[in-house]
């Protein structure tokens, strides 16, 4: 019997054992991805993880577990593996359908939030509590990689705000989540441009440095991005390779972080390799 199937059948059988058996395949199925450190393999494996998502989420439908592991799932796989934009963009809008539908799922307050005011947003976000934090984390960093994938779509880039309103949420309400990452995002979304289009450099900084403390330095995506969003748009080559060489001498593994630390130490050779050019 071929492997895929025999992981669907015993995907079955757990869930047929008890009910609450939803919730731990849901909660699980993302760090089998998450402390991979080959992305060839991930890359290669991710499509039949997909596909049992998507199967399971046909018959429990309002699972919040399961909507919030097939966002996250088809996010990283739309934003780290897809080259083809178009292709890309349809896995990523899937994602983005999943953390909507898992945000309601979790919430009636939290159903059809495109559809409300910036100020009915913000006073809908003030409502929710540290219970809430999960999934707001889910919705927003799925509606950031969808807006990145999306970039020429003004449409989409004009809902950036949103994000970083439930990004500032998030770290309202527990700062150190998963090791601090919504401060990672806040970090980008605010250096994105430059101060004299808008950007707050100086605010970004704060953001990359809290998520670099609050994981005590094992969030190596934290610095590369901190080198390559901060320290190139202040022309700081003395910090930019600092951070950049930091990276790649430590350790990727981490759980929950060790995919995320593979792709961060792989994109600092890149822009180490490029630092000279860069800044001459």
């Amino acid at each position: 019997m071929p492997v895929c199937s025999r992981v669907l059948i015993l995907v079955a059988c757990l869930l047929a054992l008890h009910g609450c058996a939803v919730t731990r395949v849901g909660d699980n199925l993302p760090y089998g991805v998450l402390n991979h450190d080959d992305l060839v393999l991930v890359g290669a494996g991710l499509p039949t993880y997909l596909l049992t998502i998507d199967g399971l989420i046909e018959n429990w439908p309002e699972s919040e577990s399961l909507l919030s592991s097939g966002a996250s799932l088809y996010s990283a796989y739309a934003g780290l593996f897809v080259t083809e934009p178009e292709r890309a963009r349809k896995l990523s809008a899937r994602a983005l359908d999943y953390a909507f539908r898992a945000a309601c799922a979790e919430s009636r307050k939290l159903c059809e939030l495109r559809s409300l005011s910036m100020a009915q947003f913000e006073a809908r976000l003030k409502q929710q509590g540290k219970r809430r934090v999960p999934v707001l984390y889910t919705l927003g960093t799925t509606w950031a990689g969808y807006i990145q994938l999306n970039s020429s779509d003004w449409g989409a880039v004009g809902e950036l705000g949103r994000v970083d309103a439930i990004m500032q949420r998030v770290v309202a309400l527990q700062p150190g989540y998963e090791r601090g990452q919504a401060h990672m995002y806040l970090g980008v979304l605010n250096s994105i441009l430059p101060e004299a289009l808008g950007g707050k450099p100086e605010r970004a900084k704060y953001h990359y440095e809290q998520a670099i403390a609050l994981s005590e330095g094992r969030n190596l995506m934290a610095k590369t991005l901190y080198a390559e969003r901060y320290a190139r748009l202040m022309f700081d080559q003395e910090l930019h390779d600092r951070l950049l060489r930091e990276v790649l001498e430590a350790d990727p593994s981490e759980h929950g972080l060790t995919l995320q630390n593979t792709v961060a130490q792989r994109d600092a050779r890149r822009l180490l390799d490029n630092s000279a050019a860069y800044f001459e």
